[in-house]
Protein backbone atom coordinates (compact mmCIF):
# COMPACT_ATOMS: atom_id res chain seq x y z
CA UNK A 1 0.00 0.00 0.00
CA UNK A 2 2.89 1.75 0.69
CA UNK A 3 2.75 5.19 -2.07
CA UNK A 4 -0.24 4.01 -3.51
CA UNK A 5 -2.08 7.54 -2.27
CA UNK A 6 0.18 9.14 -4.24
CA UNK A 7 0.02 7.52 -6.86
CA UNK A 8 -4.19 7.46 -6.58
CA UNK A 9 -3.90 11.57 -6.58
CA UNK A 10 -1.86 11.28 -9.78
CA UNK A 11 -4.15 9.05 -11.54
CA UNK A 12 -6.79 11.29 -11.18
CA UNK A 13 -5.16 14.31 -11.90
CA UNK A 14 -3.33 13.11 -15.23
CA UNK A 15 -7.71 12.02 -15.98
CA UNK A 16 -8.80 15.12 -15.55
CA UNK A 17 -6.59 16.97 -18.01
CA UNK A 18 -7.10 14.49 -20.57
CA UNK A 19 -10.92 14.78 -20.05
CA UNK A 20 -10.00 18.60 -19.96
CA UNK A 21 -8.75 18.05 -23.51
CA UNK A 22 -11.47 16.15 -24.87
CA UNK A 23 -13.78 18.38 -23.54
CA UNK A 24 -11.54 21.35 -25.79
CA UNK A 25 -11.84 18.85 -28.71
CA UNK A 26 -14.97 18.71 -28.39
CA UNK A 27 -15.14 22.52 -29.10
CA UNK A 28 -12.68 22.56 -31.87
CA UNK A 29 -13.49 19.81 -33.88
CA UNK A 30 -17.34 17.91 -35.65
CA UNK A 31 -18.49 14.57 -34.75
CA UNK A 32 -16.58 12.29 -36.57
CA UNK A 33 -13.04 10.61 -37.45
CA UNK A 34 -11.31 13.47 -36.68
CA UNK A 35 -12.30 13.94 -33.39
CA UNK A 36 -12.25 10.44 -33.12
CA UNK A 37 -8.28 10.39 -33.86
CA UNK A 38 -8.29 13.35 -32.03
CA UNK A 39 -9.12 11.57 -28.75
CA UNK A 40 -7.87 8.11 -29.36
CA UNK A 41 -4.72 8.54 -27.61
CA UNK A 42 -6.56 9.57 -24.25
CA UNK A 43 -8.79 6.33 -25.01
CA UNK A 44 -5.07 4.51 -24.77
CA UNK A 45 -4.07 5.99 -22.03
CA UNK A 46 -7.24 5.19 -19.68
CA UNK A 47 -6.37 2.16 -20.53
CA UNK A 48 -2.51 2.15 -19.31
CA UNK A 49 -3.18 4.59 -16.16
CA UNK A 50 -4.87 1.90 -13.60
CA UNK A 51 -1.66 0.21 -14.07
CA UNK A 52 -0.52 2.74 -11.78
CA UNK A 53 -2.30 1.30 -8.63
CA UNK A 54 -2.55 -1.90 -7.39
CA UNK A 55 -5.00 -2.05 -4.60
CA UNK A 56 -8.36 -3.03 -4.75
CA UNK A 57 -9.97 -0.24 -3.10
CA UNK A 58 -8.97 2.34 -5.04
CA UNK A 59 -7.50 0.60 -7.98
CA UNK A 60 -10.73 -1.84 -8.58
CA UNK A 61 -13.03 1.35 -8.72
CA UNK A 62 -10.56 3.44 -10.85
CA UNK A 63 -9.94 0.76 -13.70
CA UNK A 64 -13.64 0.61 -14.11
CA UNK A 65 -14.47 4.45 -14.04
CA UNK A 66 -11.51 5.36 -16.51
CA UNK A 67 -10.57 2.06 -18.70
CA UNK A 68 -14.46 1.00 -19.13
CA UNK A 69 -16.97 4.03 -18.12
CA UNK A 70 -14.25 6.90 -19.28
CA UNK A 71 -13.60 5.35 -22.58
CA UNK A 72 -16.91 4.14 -23.91
CA UNK A 73 -18.25 7.33 -22.99
CA UNK A 74 -15.67 8.90 -25.15
CA UNK A 75 -15.84 6.96 -27.88
CA UNK A 76 -19.83 8.02 -28.13
CA UNK A 77 -18.51 11.45 -27.75
CA UNK A 78 -16.17 10.90 -30.63
CA UNK A 79 -19.85 10.40 -32.53
CA UNK A 80 -21.64 13.10 -31.06
CA UNK A 81 -23.70 10.69 -29.81
CA UNK A 82 -24.54 9.74 -25.20
CA UNK A 83 -24.04 11.93 -22.40
CA UNK A 84 -21.37 14.04 -23.03
CA UNK A 85 -22.69 15.04 -26.06
CA UNK A 86 -25.23 17.66 -25.25
CA UNK A 87 -26.81 21.14 -27.25
CA UNK A 88 -25.72 23.76 -25.42
CA UNK A 89 -22.00 21.85 -24.82
CA UNK A 90 -21.68 21.11 -21.09
CA UNK A 91 -19.40 22.89 -18.70
CA UNK A 92 -16.33 21.44 -17.83
CA UNK A 93 -17.15 20.91 -14.37
CA UNK A 94 -19.34 18.61 -15.44
CA UNK A 95 -18.06 17.37 -18.50
CA UNK A 96 -15.12 15.63 -16.45
CA UNK A 97 -17.18 13.78 -13.83
CA UNK A 98 -19.82 13.11 -16.10
CA UNK A 99 -17.30 11.39 -18.38
CA UNK A 100 -15.94 9.05 -15.27
CA UNK A 101 -18.15 8.62 -12.57
CA UNK A 102 -21.38 6.17 -12.83
CA UNK A 103 -23.44 9.75 -12.06
CA UNK A 104 -26.55 11.01 -14.41
CA UNK A 105 -27.48 14.35 -14.39
CA UNK A 106 -31.16 15.29 -14.58
CA UNK A 107 -32.83 18.42 -16.52
CA UNK A 108 -34.52 20.58 -14.58
CA UNK A 109 -37.72 20.10 -16.63
CA UNK A 110 -37.75 16.28 -16.13
CA UNK A 111 -38.22 17.29 -12.28
CA UNK A 112 -41.07 19.89 -13.03
CA UNK A 113 -43.09 17.29 -15.17
CA UNK A 114 -42.61 14.78 -12.81
CA UNK A 115 -44.49 17.29 -10.20
CA UNK A 116 -41.88 17.85 -7.35
CA UNK A 117 -38.22 18.77 -7.80
CA UNK A 118 -37.63 17.21 -4.18
CA UNK A 119 -38.81 14.10 -5.23
CA UNK A 120 -36.28 11.27 -5.02
CA UNK A 121 -35.32 10.26 -8.15
CA UNK A 122 -37.11 6.59 -9.06
CA UNK A 123 -35.05 3.78 -7.67
CA UNK A 124 -33.46 5.26 -5.36
CA UNK A 125 -33.05 3.31 -2.08
CA UNK A 126 -34.10 4.70 1.36
CA UNK A 127 -30.81 5.23 3.89
CA UNK A 128 -32.20 1.75 5.84
CA UNK A 129 -32.14 -0.25 3.27
CA UNK A 130 -27.88 0.72 3.04
CA UNK A 131 -27.93 1.00 6.18
CA UNK A 132 -28.85 -3.52 6.04
CA UNK A 133 -26.68 -3.87 3.45
CA UNK A 134 -23.32 -2.54 5.47
CA UNK A 135 -24.61 -4.18 8.10
CA UNK A 136 -24.35 -7.44 5.88
CA UNK A 137 -21.06 -6.51 4.22
CA UNK A 138 -19.62 -5.61 7.97
CA UNK A 139 -19.80 -9.46 8.98
CA UNK A 140 -17.55 -10.09 6.04
CA UNK A 141 -14.61 -10.08 8.84
CA UNK A 142 -16.10 -12.58 10.49
CA UNK A 143 -16.40 -14.93 7.78
CA UNK A 144 -13.01 -14.16 6.25
CA UNK A 145 -11.02 -15.25 10.17
CA UNK A 146 -13.43 -18.28 10.26
CA UNK A 147 -13.55 -19.57 6.65
CA UNK A 148 -11.18 -22.36 7.54
CA UNK A 149 -14.41 -23.82 9.17
CA UNK A 150 -16.83 -22.98 6.34
CA UNK A 151 -17.32 -25.15 3.06
CA UNK A 152 -15.72 -23.23 0.02
CA UNK A 153 -18.95 -23.35 -1.41
CA UNK A 154 -20.92 -21.41 1.12
CA UNK A 155 -17.69 -19.09 1.34
CA UNK A 156 -18.35 -18.33 -2.52
CA UNK A 157 -22.17 -18.05 -1.57
CA UNK A 158 -20.94 -15.33 1.29
CA UNK A 159 -19.02 -13.77 -0.78
CA UNK A 160 -21.20 -13.04 -3.59
CA UNK A 161 -23.65 -11.67 -1.22
CA UNK A 162 -20.62 -9.74 0.12
CA UNK A 163 -19.66 -8.56 -3.62
CA UNK A 164 -23.14 -7.01 -4.63
CA UNK A 165 -23.05 -4.62 -1.27
CA UNK A 166 -20.02 -3.35 -1.58
CA UNK A 167 -20.42 -2.55 -4.88
CA UNK A 168 -23.55 -1.05 -4.53
CA UNK A 169 -22.69 0.82 -1.51
CA UNK A 170 -19.16 1.92 -2.93
CA UNK A 171 -21.26 3.28 -6.55
CA UNK A 172 -23.87 5.02 -3.94
CA UNK A 173 -20.85 6.67 -1.87
CA UNK A 174 -19.04 7.95 -5.18
CA UNK A 175 -22.62 9.22 -6.34
CA UNK A 176 -23.36 10.74 -3.28
CA UNK A 177 -20.37 12.88 -2.95
CA UNK A 178 -20.57 13.81 -6.61
CA UNK A 179 -24.46 14.81 -5.39
CA UNK A 180 -23.37 16.84 -2.55
CA UNK A 181 -20.13 18.75 -4.34
CA UNK A 182 -21.52 18.93 -8.09
CA UNK A 183 -25.47 19.75 -7.10
CA UNK A 184 -26.54 16.74 -9.25
CA UNK A 185 -28.93 13.86 -8.91
CA UNK A 186 -28.23 10.25 -9.44
CA UNK A 187 -29.65 7.04 -10.18
CA UNK A 188 -28.81 3.44 -8.47
CA UNK A 189 -26.19 1.07 -9.75
CA UNK A 190 -28.70 -1.53 -8.70
CA UNK A 191 -32.03 -2.10 -8.28
CA UNK A 192 -32.33 -4.87 -6.16
CA UNK A 193 -31.33 -7.71 -8.46
CA UNK A 194 -32.52 -10.87 -6.38
CA UNK A 195 -36.12 -9.73 -7.51
CA UNK A 196 -35.56 -10.46 -11.03
CA UNK A 197 -38.52 -12.10 -12.69
CA UNK A 198 -35.68 -13.32 -15.73
CA UNK A 199 -32.10 -12.60 -16.99
CA UNK A 200 -33.59 -10.27 -19.58
CA UNK A 201 -34.72 -8.16 -16.21
CA UNK A 202 -32.09 -9.27 -14.29
CA UNK A 203 -29.02 -8.03 -16.57
CA UNK A 204 -31.37 -5.14 -18.53
CA UNK A 205 -32.56 -3.51 -15.54
CA UNK A 206 -31.56 -4.79 -12.76
CA UNK A 207 -27.57 -5.65 -12.33
CA UNK A 208 -25.18 -2.75 -13.00
CA UNK A 209 -27.61 -0.86 -14.41
CA UNK A 210 -24.68 1.78 -15.52
CA UNK A 211 -22.87 -1.19 -17.82
CA UNK A 212 -25.77 -1.63 -19.48
CA UNK A 213 -26.96 1.84 -20.51
CA UNK A 214 -23.54 2.37 -21.22
CA UNK A 215 -23.52 -1.05 -23.78
CA UNK A 216 -26.61 -0.18 -25.37
CA UNK A 217 -25.16 2.71 -27.06
CA UNK A 218 -21.71 1.72 -28.28
CA UNK A 219 -22.51 -2.27 -28.98
CA UNK A 220 -26.05 -2.77 -28.70
CA UNK A 221 -27.21 -0.23 -30.91
CA UNK A 222 -24.56 -0.66 -33.62
CA UNK A 223 -25.11 -4.91 -34.07
CA UNK A 224 -28.67 -4.20 -34.14
CA UNK A 225 -28.52 -2.24 -36.90
CA UNK A 226 -26.18 -4.42 -39.10
CA UNK A 227 -27.77 -6.76 -38.14
CA UNK A 228 -31.65 -5.84 -38.99
CA UNK A 229 -30.74 -5.16 -42.71
CA UNK A 230 -29.42 -9.20 -42.83
CA UNK A 231 -32.04 -11.33 -40.40
CA UNK A 232 -34.98 -8.58 -39.97
CA UNK A 233 -35.75 -6.65 -37.14
CA UNK A 234 -37.85 -9.47 -35.24
CA UNK A 235 -34.54 -11.27 -34.59
CA UNK A 236 -32.19 -8.72 -34.73
CA UNK A 237 -31.65 -8.66 -30.80
CA UNK A 238 -29.96 -11.81 -30.82
CA UNK A 239 -26.70 -10.91 -32.19
CA UNK A 240 -27.09 -7.36 -30.70
CA UNK A 241 -26.94 -9.28 -26.99
CA UNK A 242 -24.20 -12.08 -28.13
CA UNK A 243 -22.25 -8.81 -29.04
CA UNK A 244 -22.75 -7.23 -25.72
CA UNK A 245 -21.86 -9.95 -23.34
CA UNK A 246 -19.01 -10.56 -25.65
CA UNK A 247 -17.63 -6.94 -24.59
CA UNK A 248 -18.83 -7.55 -21.66
CA UNK A 249 -16.61 -10.51 -20.91
CA UNK A 250 -13.78 -8.82 -22.57
CA UNK A 251 -13.57 -5.84 -20.00
CA UNK A 252 -14.38 -7.62 -17.16
CA UNK A 253 -11.30 -9.97 -17.61
CA UNK A 254 -9.11 -6.46 -18.08
CA UNK A 255 -10.39 -5.49 -14.45
CA UNK A 256 -9.77 -8.84 -13.04
CA UNK A 257 -6.21 -8.06 -14.25
CA UNK A 258 -5.83 -4.76 -12.99
CA UNK A 259 -6.70 -5.82 -9.53
CA UNK A 260 -5.12 -8.97 -9.67
CA UNK A 261 -2.39 -8.77 -12.38
CA UNK A 262 -2.64 -12.16 -12.94
CA UNK A 263 -3.08 -13.92 -16.77
CA UNK A 264 -7.03 -15.00 -17.83
CA UNK A 265 -7.90 -18.19 -17.02
CA UNK A 266 -11.30 -17.60 -19.52
CA UNK A 267 -13.69 -18.36 -17.07
CA UNK A 268 -15.17 -15.05 -17.03
CA UNK A 269 -15.37 -15.11 -20.56
CA UNK A 270 -17.57 -18.36 -20.52
CA UNK A 271 -19.73 -17.07 -17.72
CA UNK A 272 -20.49 -14.34 -20.07
CA UNK A 273 -20.87 -16.01 -23.08
CA UNK A 274 -23.03 -18.79 -21.82
CA UNK A 275 -25.27 -15.77 -20.01
CA UNK A 276 -25.03 -14.25 -23.88
CA UNK A 277 -26.31 -17.26 -24.98
CA UNK A 278 -28.95 -17.82 -22.68
CA UNK A 279 -30.51 -14.56 -22.72
CA UNK A 280 -30.37 -15.13 -26.32
CA UNK A 281 -32.62 -18.34 -26.06
CA UNK A 282 -34.55 -16.52 -23.62
CA UNK A 283 -35.19 -13.66 -25.87
CA UNK A 284 -36.19 -16.11 -28.81
CA UNK A 285 -38.67 -18.09 -26.71
CA UNK A 286 -40.28 -15.08 -25.51
CA UNK A 287 -40.85 -14.00 -29.00
CA UNK A 288 -42.20 -17.51 -30.57
CA UNK A 289 -44.91 -17.73 -27.68
CA UNK A 290 -45.42 -14.04 -27.72
CA UNK A 291 -49.43 -13.36 -26.18
CA UNK A 292 -49.44 -17.39 -26.26
CA UNK A 293 -48.55 -18.56 -23.21
CA UNK A 294 -45.70 -17.21 -20.52
CA UNK A 295 -43.85 -18.79 -16.94
CA UNK A 296 -45.10 -16.72 -14.16
CA UNK A 297 -43.05 -14.30 -12.83
CA UNK A 298 -43.19 -16.80 -9.25
CA UNK A 299 -41.54 -19.28 -11.64
CA UNK A 300 -39.23 -17.60 -14.18
CA UNK A 301 -37.35 -15.48 -11.29
CA UNK A 302 -36.43 -18.09 -8.59
CA UNK A 303 -35.45 -20.13 -11.69
CA UNK A 304 -33.64 -16.96 -13.42
CA UNK A 305 -31.56 -16.30 -10.16
CA UNK A 306 -30.24 -19.91 -9.46
CA UNK A 307 -29.10 -20.03 -12.91
CA UNK A 308 -27.18 -16.56 -12.02
CA UNK A 309 -26.24 -18.30 -8.62
CA UNK A 310 -24.98 -21.88 -9.77
CA UNK A 311 -22.85 -20.29 -12.80
CA UNK A 312 -21.95 -16.96 -10.40
CA UNK A 313 -20.29 -19.72 -7.87
CA UNK A 314 -19.51 -21.83 -10.92
CA UNK A 315 -17.07 -19.38 -13.34
CA UNK A 316 -17.56 -15.93 -12.37
CA UNK A 317 -16.25 -16.10 -8.56
CA UNK A 318 -13.95 -18.21 -9.09
CA UNK A 319 -11.70 -15.55 -10.90
CA UNK A 320 -12.50 -13.08 -8.34
CA UNK A 321 -11.68 -14.94 -5.53
CA UNK A 322 -9.48 -18.00 -6.24
CA UNK A 323 -7.21 -16.01 -9.36
CA UNK A 324 -6.87 -12.45 -7.92
CA UNK A 325 -7.51 -13.66 -4.15
CA UNK A 326 -9.62 -10.24 -3.66
CA UNK A 327 -10.84 -11.47 -0.14
CA UNK A 328 -7.24 -11.45 0.89
CA UNK A 329 -6.52 -8.21 -0.98
CA UNK A 330 -9.32 -6.94 0.71
CA UNK A 331 -8.56 -7.73 4.06
CA UNK A 332 -4.91 -6.47 4.04
CA UNK A 333 -5.75 -3.17 2.78
CA UNK A 334 -8.84 -2.69 5.66
CA UNK A 335 -5.59 -3.77 7.93
CA UNK A 336 -3.30 -0.75 6.56
CA UNK A 337 -6.03 1.80 6.38
CA UNK A 338 -7.09 1.09 10.24
CA UNK A 339 -3.54 1.05 11.20
CA UNK A 340 -3.18 4.25 9.11
CA UNK A 341 -6.29 5.88 10.91
CA UNK A 342 -4.43 4.64 14.47
CA UNK A 343 -1.21 6.87 13.56
CA UNK A 344 -3.40 9.68 12.46
CA UNK A 345 -4.68 9.63 15.39
CA UNK A 346 -2.04 9.41 17.58
CA UNK A 347 -0.56 12.35 15.88
CA UNK A 348 -3.46 14.57 16.56
CA UNK A 349 -3.41 13.89 19.78
CA UNK A 350 0.19 14.14 20.17
CA UNK A 351 0.03 17.61 18.60
CA UNK A 352 -2.83 18.47 21.06
CA UNK A 353 -0.83 17.42 24.27
CA UNK A 354 2.18 19.83 23.25
CA UNK A 355 0.07 22.87 22.20
CA UNK A 356 -1.50 22.74 26.03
Amino acid sequence: MEGEIPNFIMVWILAGASLSYCHTIGKLTSPGLTRLLAILPVISFFFFLPLNLTSIFLGGPSSFFLAWLANFKLLLFAYGKGPLSTTPPISISHFIPLACLPIKFRKVENKIKSGSSTSAPKGQKSPLNYAIKALILATSLHVFHNKQFIHPKIILFLYSIYMYTGLELVMALVASLAQAFLGVDFEPQFDEPYLATSLQDFWGRRWNIMVSRILHPTVYDPVRSISRRVIGNRWAPLPAVLASFFVSAVMHELIFYYIGRTKPTWELTCFFLLHGVCLAVEIMLKQAFVGKWRLPAAVSGPLAMTFVAVTGLWLFLPSLLVRCEADVMAYREYLAFTEFMKNVSNFVKANSLLNQ
